[in-house]
């Protein structure tokens, strides 16, 4: 398990500093850039209210069209569905103030540039009830019918703390872990390159499992069992197994999977609130200036149907109600699968090798199903064990993690049923939402079979699945081994000078650009990156004091393979 708060330290040591998403494959200081007061950088005078497409509407298309106003442009978002994207708190009906969190719900402390805008934005945070958490109260473990109650690690059975010894020990004799995070800490960039280099050239072509089974560690398939079904940190990671290790290795040098906060009253306040925003000192823009006022009547414009480019070098948009306009600039932060699919495109808004990454890109299904009961009557003691009524609970069964939302004794609670991933969620989208809510039960009844939850359910529940979702096509991008060089192609594509003229002005964003997929703080950091490319553009520049990611790009670029 990795650990994103600062590590105890003997007198005379300096302490460590926090871990945080910083690299590996880019190790640009991104919290550092969005915290320092000569901002983000400025485009000439002459291009003060030029107008830049934002397509998506989600943090990352919300993030870049805040702060390209800031610079003066004038951002036009378009936005199929409603402000947030995944970030998608869903209320239920007659109960105001309390809401299922159906994409993103947990973020770790490490993504700095997210909580930058979630601390300026005055949102409060709680921790959430991962698996085993000082936060959770109780956890079950449910595998092959055998039920285990801990409230720790230590109050399982001895094969589990031989797993999570197996994946620490994994990770260091494997991955250079240690010495990574340590890194990192310090940021120190030339050991952070030198170390994840060469594990990108090691293990670029290996799964996951492949890397498991590569561990004396994990000699055990019983232990790769364990490990996949049940995890560390989130819970279970069999869903992953095919994937890329360099995905999982991301995850755990970062801190991304543990010490996780909810955002008090659902995270699509996030997108919301910046939408609403008006910050002050803007250029050209007034007072009381926010990007729901630059709009017509205040909302984003439709859906994208067509994208082409047009003369000189110019990206011409046409919308769901026919209105066709034409920008100098544009950013796409939608899914890419959506370049593909839903909208009309020219050929000519990428080089080729470019769409082929984005045909390659590989996306992870997910589904949640959420309840809304009376009360958090899941911390009822049984009269004959002692133990609380329900848990959160981690099992091989149908579905897999159950999470349990405490808002107070006095207030309804919310029970995340099911959350599952990539196969897992593939099960559930052939069934209702009453037939995924029967099945759920009945799994549930088998580890609890006492416990009636359906009486205390006081509104229609809510699900999701996200590889159904028309805008969507997937919960995130999760690559397969050989993946790297695409993903580095629309990771640096913000990078636009060597490219030919005809390719330039359209940029990329969001957390499926990212390297850390599925993940806030990837919208957050690509967005940062758009607004540099956009920046550049127009002929603006960074202030010396504080250089962007594009300033700095030869010094820290990731690593590029040949093609061959």
């Amino acid at each position: 398990m990795t650990s994103a708060v600062p590590v105890a330290v003997r007198e005379g040591e300096e302490p460590q500093k926090p871990l945080t998403m910083f690299g590996p494959d880019f190790p640009f200081p991104y919290d550092d850039y969005l915290a320092h007061p000569a901002g983000l950088g400025s485009v000439p005078e002459a291009e003060y209210g030029a107008e830049v497409a934002v397509i998506g509407g989600g943090l990352s298309g919300i993030v870049t069209a805040y702060e390209l106003m800031r610079m003066g442009l004038k951002p036009v978002v378009y936005e199929a569905d409603q402000i947030g994207g995944r970030l998608r708190s869903v209320g239920f009906e007659g109960h105001p103030g309390v809401v299922a969190e159906m994409g993103a719900m947990r973020f770790p402390p490490s993504s700095t540039g997210f909580f930058h805008y979630v601390d300026a934005l005055g949102l409060s945070t709680t921790r959430f009830p991962n698996p085993l958490d000082p936060a959770t109260p109780s956890t079950v473990i449910d595998l092959k019918g055998v039920t285990h109650y801990a409230r720790t690690l230590d109050e399982l059975p001895d094969v589990y703390r031989e797993v999570a010894d197996a994946w620490h020990d994994t990770l260091v004799a494997q991955a250079r872990s240690d010495e990574m995070q340590a890194a990192m800490r310090r940021r120190d960039v030339p050991a952070i390159k030198a170390i994840w280099d060469e594990l990108v050239e090691r293990l670029d072509n290996q799964t996951f499992y492949g890397f498991l089974c590569d561990s004396p560690a994990f000699a055990s398939f019983r232990r790769r069992e364990i490990f996949g079904q049940v995890g560390f940190g989130t819970g279970g990671w069999d869903t992953d197994f095919p994937n890329s290790i360099l995905e999982i290795l991301r995850v755990v040098y970062t801190g991304a999977d543990d010490d996780h906060r909810s955002i008090v009253g659902g995270c699509q306040q996030v997108p919301e609130l910046l939408w609403s925003a008006s910050p002050s000192g803007m250029p050209h823009w007034p007072e009381g200036t926010s990007l729901a006022s630059l709009h017509r009547d205040g909302r984003p414009r439709p859906a994208v149907t067509h994208l082409r480019r047009t003369a000189p070098n110019n990206i011409t948009v046409t919308d769901a109600s026919g209105e066709i306009r034409t920008y100098p600039a544009a950013v796409f932060t939608a899914q890419s699968w959506m370049l593909l699919s839903r909208i009309e495109c020219d050929e000519t808004l990428f080089p080729s090798d470019h769409w082929t990454a984005i045909e390659r890109t590989h996306y992870m299904g997910s589904s949640k199903l959420f309840l809304l009961v009376d009360r958090p009557f899941w911390l009822d003691k049984d009269p004959v064990t002692g133990r609380d009524t329900m848990s959160m609970t981690l099992t091989d069964r149908m579905t897999r993690g159950t999470y349990l939302l405490d808002n107070g004794p006095d207030r309804p609670g919310v029970i995340c049923l099911s959350y599952t991933w990539s196969d897992d969620s593939l099960k559930w989208v052939p069934l209702s939402t009453e037939e995924r809510l029967e099945v759920m039960l009945k799994s549930l009844s088998q580890i609890y079979p006492g416990v009636d939850i359906r009486r205390h359910v006081i509104a229609t529940p809510v699900t999701v699945s996200w590889e159904t979702e028309p805008d969507f096509m997937g919960a995130f991008k999760a690559n397969l081994p050989g993946h790297y060089r695409y993903q580095e192609r629309l990771y640096t594509h913000f990078v636009q000078d060597a490219l030919p003229e005809v390719y330039r002005g359209l940029f990329l964003a969001g957390d499926d650009i990212s390297w850390t997929a599925g993940w806030a703080e990837g919208a957050v950091q690509t967005a940062i990156n758009a607004v540099w490319g956009v920046m550049h553009h127009f002929g603006g520049s960074t202030d010396p004091a504080n250089p962007g990611p594009g300033d700095r790009f030869d010094e820290l670029a990731p690593l590029r393979f040949p093609d061959e």
